[in-house]
């Protein structure tokens, strides 16, 4: 297929009532935008960590009633799954693109790794542009540009995932839909690339 990027089409699918109408415009306009990514991604992403990656795209197959407000795919070092390990996310919510590291609250390896990032937190300052955002949660939309976090709210976050079983650590990227859809495929690429560039030493940490 031709990649040309993502549509207004394509975030106004989760608007769509229902679970089965709003599964079936999922699986019909952006599943095979995300499966797309997933295999063009899956070579660089191996070549850049050194390890063979394994893309997932979401199939969202424990939902019975409501329907999902986010879909992705994920790339990790994993054949069978990647929850359990240090991933990639490339996904959208109905406001925006997202491209994320996560070590999300099924990883052994999470409070290692957060505290990793107490003790690395000014290399990380200086690494990670302003503009990039964290979160703790990655069933929320919401997130927090790294610009605006004081030190002390950004080794509370590290704290958490070392000492609540829930919480999780995810930092990247988020492309507002409007910006997003007035992008290329090509220039949609170009920006994930960069953003995976840019994360790659979070990978390297664990």
């Amino acid at each position: 297929m031709t990649f040309n990027g993502f549509t207004t089409e394509d975030f106004n699918v989760f608007n769509i009532d229902g679970l089965e109408n709003r599964m079936t415009a999922i699986q019909e306009q952006i599943r095979p935008k995300l499966e797309y990514l997933g295999g063009l991604f899956t070579p660089s992403l191996s070549a850049m960590t050194g390890d063979e990656m394994f893309y997932h795209v979401a199939k969202h197959a424990r939902r019975s009633v409501n329907p999902p407000d986010d879909t992705w795919v994920a790339f990790a070092n994993n054949k069978r799954g990647y929850k359990k390990h240090p991933h990639f996310q490339i996904g959208l919510w109905e406001t925006h693109l997202f491209v994320w590291f996560a070590m999300i609250y099924e990883a052994p390896g999470k409070a290692a790794f957060g505290k990793m990032v107490e003790e690395r937190a000014d290399e990380i300052r200086s690494m990670i542009p302003g503009h990039f955002v964290w979160s703790g949660d990655h069933t929320k939309p919401e997130a927090t540009p790294f610009s605006t976090m004081s030190h002390e709210n950004f080794i509370a976050l590290s704290e958490r995932v070392q000492h609540v079983k829930k919480a999780e650590l995810l930092c990247g990227l988020h492309l507002d839909r409007d910006e997003v859809t007035n992008l290329s495929g090509e220039e949609l690429i170009e920006k994930i690339n960069n953003a995976f560039e840019t994360l790659l030493p979070f990978y390297k940490m664990n």
